[in-house]
């Protein structure tokens, strides 16, 4: 029987998400080798090319609206280490200014990261490249080069989505905290994105009803990788996520779903906000 797609954007069950809590998380044991399983690279790391899975309305003006601004974040992106162009190109589509407060504007195109409210920030744009580049390096491409359908951890302010919509076949991402979710739905709503699906509700429990996933995404950290999110995983597909490796420190870790189990691997060091339940 095919599963029944809901209608978005919804708000996930509160009561369902106590429930569950008490199974919600199990240790990630590091790799051996942290990079012993990635994909090579792409030859072409200077420029992005190619087209995009869909395209956004892009005004060409003299100020941030101009697509020389996205090029030259771009450029900066591939000289710091980001190899694969389709992430390169879809990080060049999505206008980063459309997601930040006006004050900090121009800011918008800095590697840096930028408050967005409520104690919550957007990841600097290495960031949210590198995740994703990850995430594209597992085995869960599809046939046409796109990842399949994936959940994102901590909507914010929609940016993050709005750069995987490019690359995924469907998104469903879910935000905890009202405000944001609600800044990310007027964000996101001028952009008719059709594969991207908002949730409100507390993501630490996934969303049962779009599993199973070839890809889970995280941009809060926690002490562990929650239960939920690898039951929801499809076999082939891959978590990528920031995780505490001490009382102040967190790494990104890469989470591999085979047919025996788990693999995972701890990468370089970075900083998320925590990851936390229920609803707010």
């Amino acid at each position: 029987m095919t599963k029944e797609r809901p209608t978005f954007p919804l708000k996930l069950d509160a009561l369902e998400s106590k429930k569950n809590l008490a199974n919600r998380a199990v240790p990630a044991t590091p790799s051996v080798n942290a990079r012993a399983n990635a994909p090579k690279k792409l030859d072409n790391p200077a420029r992005a090319v190619g087209t995009s899975a869909q395209t956004f309305e892009s005004p060409s003006g003299l100020g941030l609206d101009s697509s020389t601004v996205r090029e030259h974040m771009v450029r900066k992106l591939a000289q710091q280490g980001i190899e694969d162009n389709v992430v390169l190109s879809a990080m060049l589509s999505v206008e980063r200014h459309r997601f930040v407060d006006t004050a900090l504007v121009n800011q918008a195109y800095e590697d840096t990261s930028l408050p967005i409210g409520l104690g919550q920030t957007i990841s600097k744009p290495n960031v949210v490249a590198r995740m994703i580049e990850l995430l594209r390096q597992g085995k869960n491409l599809s046939a046409d080069g796109k990842l399949g359908r994936v959940m994102e951890i901590g909507t914010g302010c929609g940016y993050q989505a709005a750069v995987l919509s490019h690359l995924c076949q469907e998104v469903y991402s879910i935000e905890r905290l009202k405000g944001l979710f609600e800044r990310a739905k007027e964000n996101l709503r001028p952009l008719r994105v059709p594969n991207l699906h908002l949730l409100f509700g507390d993501g630490m429990l996934g969303y049962e009803q779009g599993a199973p996933y070839s890809g889970i995404i995280a941009a809060a950290g926690g002490e562990n990788i929650p239960q939920s999110w690898l039951n929801q995983l499809a076999v082939g597909g891959r978590i990528v996520a920031p995780v505490a490796t001490g009382a102040r420190t967190q790494a990104l870790i890469v989470v591999d779903k085979t047919e025996n189990g788990f693999e995972n691997a701890y990468l370089e060091a970075v900083n998320f906000v925590p990851l936390k339940s229920g609803i707010n």
